[in-house]
């Protein structure tokens, strides 16, 4: 549709009154469609679209009025501008007619240069009203493009006092569980593969990590490497965080069997695990982290990096809190960098 020209539909039930004001509105350009009632005309609107309605008054069966209430009670028509044009010329019947949502009002019998100027001036509303809409509509999907950013990097709830203006998060959890795993082999996997196929295997096998860490309601922290950190029982706390972490864990070595025998890659993992206080928030202002600090986040990678190939270590702290429901072989004391001699156990599987 060329600029200026329009999609009209014109609704009278007087012939000779359609059809005149049908070849005056062509004369200008305009693609015209006509109506001999006002349900034919709705029909019409709901069907096709149209920029104008040039709507007649006093009809039979249902009138002018009748069908502008309908159109503007329909969310759907609603947007369409009118016109209303009738014998009617009392200022009551102009302002029912605007009430009611009419653009614009015209007198029979109607001036031709008046009624250019009038379709002309709605048409040009209806165009500048369809840009804004347009404009609200991408900006509605740029926001929401980036809210999901945002949510793919930060916990929702962080996210959330994040745009309601929040400048520092930082908070404090007595009781987490951590966990590291890190991929065992896969530095000198990836000495045999190219840049393409190292990426591919290690997002399908993150991908299953982040499958586990939504199904058991944990939060990702991050990846360094070839190395996942999940923690459970924050942003929002939760007594079970120690058990959703073991599911997890057990998870974790289930998909990384799998994933070995299908790509018959030498590849293991190693899981380290502990439970207790950390301070969490996020830094960064043009790239967001959420992250955590604390002894025990040292601990639970220090438990992963003095790890078994294929098994889940825990500290003595995480095995207190799942002893009542897992099955665990205890690994003695081990010497750990930065903590000494410390007591150590194997996660098994789940008690029947």
């Amino acid at each position: 549709m060329k600029h200026g020209q329009g999609n009209l539909l014109v609704v009278d039930d007087n012939q000779f009154n359609r059809d005149l004001l049908v070849r005056r509105v062509k004369r200008q350009g305009h693609m015209i469609s006509s109506a001999s009632d006002g349900f034919q005309a709705l029909e019409m609107m709901r069907n096709q679209p149209f920029d104008l309605v040039l709507l007649d008054i006093m009809m039979p069966q249902i009138n002018g009025y009748q069908v502008l209430e309908t159109l503007k009670a329909n969310p759907a028509l609603r947007h369409i501008p009118v016109i209303m044009i009738s014998a009617v010329s009392d200022i009551d019947s102009i302002v029912r007619c605007i009430e009611l949502g009419a653009e614009d009002y015209l007198s029979k019998p109607f001036n031709p240069i008046l009624l250019k100027a009038r379709i002309n001036a709605c048409l040009e509303k209806k165009r500048l009203r369809d840009q804004e809409q347009a404009y609200i509509k991408r900006l509605a999907e740029e926001q929401e493009k980036s809210e999901r950013l945002l949510l793919n990097i930060l916990p929702e709830p962080i996210a959330q006092r994040l745009k309601q203006g929040e400048k520092t998060i930082a908070d404090s959890f007595s009781d987490v569980t951590v966990l590291f795993a890190d991929l065992v082999g896969f530095t000198k996997i990836s000495a045999n593969l190219s840049p393409a196929e190292l990426v591919e295997l290690l997002n399908m096998i993150f991908s299953c990590f982040d499958e586990l860490a939504e199904k058991y309601g944990l939060e990702k922290i991050k990846t360094i490497g070839d190395a996942y950190m999940v923690v459970g029982g924050l942003p929002t706390r939760r007594k079970d965080h120690a058990e959703a972490i073991a599911e997890m864990a057990l998870d974790m070595l289930h998909k990384v069997k799998e994933i070995y025998s299908n790509q018959e890659k030498p590849l293991q993992i190693r899981i380290g695990i502990n439970t207790g206080a950390v301070e969490a928030g996020v830094i960064g202002t043009k790239k967001f982290a959420y992250d955590l600090w604390g002894d025990t986040v040292n601990t639970a990678h220090r438990m992963e990096s003095h790890g078994i190939p294929g098994m889940i270590q825990v500290t003595e702290d995480t095995y207190n809190c799942l002893a009542n429901k897992y099955i665990f072989k205890e690994r003695g004391m081990i010497e750990v960098k930065g903590k000494g001699m410390i007591r150590t156990y194997l996660l098994i599987g789940r008690k029947e």
